[in-house]
């Protein structure tokens, strides 16, 4: 199958983990322009960007992300429009791991300076990124979005309810922009990587890349403001 990736420009936040890694391995292979964007790891970032960057190196480029500077998200999509002409795929695949603090404490005696900065980082971001890329992609009538979500989201967890709760807020945000976005030829869809699989077997990162690269795609037609859960077995 044709996916129609060739050509395109993609960008991948959360580059240098697990997942950001296979998508933008996936996406390069598909002939993708992909630009990588990390917040910490930058040495890590430019060491994949030189591997995919192909003949003449200009197929790949790092690029900093930070989740608690809210000007970075229009500083990312606007040095990909700068450097390739516009962005056609954005993964958001940034996020910050971690249990609340006070794992200890009953829900309600978590104060709100511990838990604000766990939802903030996990869905503000996002949010952000999707505005910034969405404006672009409505001019040149298409875009593809996918919202990636931990699966935290699905699964109850004591001390991670707060992160949960951010990001099953990926997941209405790809419903809630189903209806206008569409109109202008861009779909939006969460994915969510479920911790175990009905065979027993944990998803794979590459699992969860192909995936993304399918929703991401041409191929692509008419699936948008779903989450999918990959959790089924190789």
């Amino acid at each position: 199958m044709d996916l129609g990736l060739e050509g395109r420009t993609v960008l991948v936040t959360g580059a240098t983990g697990a997942v950001g890694r296979a998508a933008a391995r996936g996406f390069a292979e598909q002939g993708s322009r992909v630009a990588l964007a990390y917040r910490h790891r930058r040495e890590a970032a430019e060491e994949l960007a030189a591997e995919l960057a192909g003949p003449g190196g200009g197929r790949a480029f790092a690029v900093p992300y930070a989740l608690e500077d809210s000007a970075s998200p229009r500083w990312v999509v606007a040095a990909v429009e700068e450097r390739w002409g516009g962005l056609d795929v954005l993964v958001a695949n940034a996020w910050r791991w971690g249990e609340r603090q006070g794992t200890g404490a009953r829900f309600e005696e978590v104060s709100e300076q511990d838990w604000l900065p766990v939802v903030a980082d996990n869905l503000t971001p996002a949010i952000r990124t999707v505005q910034c890329a969405v404006a672009g992609m409505r001019k040149r009538g298409w875009g593809r979005i996918a919202l990636v979500s931990p699966h935290p989201a699905l699964v109850a967890a004591h001390g991670r309810e707060f992160h949960a709760v951010a990001k099953a807020g990926l997941h209405g945000l790809a419903r809630g922009l189903t209806e206008g976005a569409a109109a202008d030829g861009v779909l939006v869809n969460a994915v969510c990587a479920a911790p175990s699989a009905p065979a027993g077997e944990a998803s794979t990162p590459e699992d969860i890349a192909r995936v993304l690269l399918f929703l991401c795609s041409a191929a692509n037609a008419a699936v948008t403001g779903e989450t999918l859960t990959v959790a089924g077995a190789r």
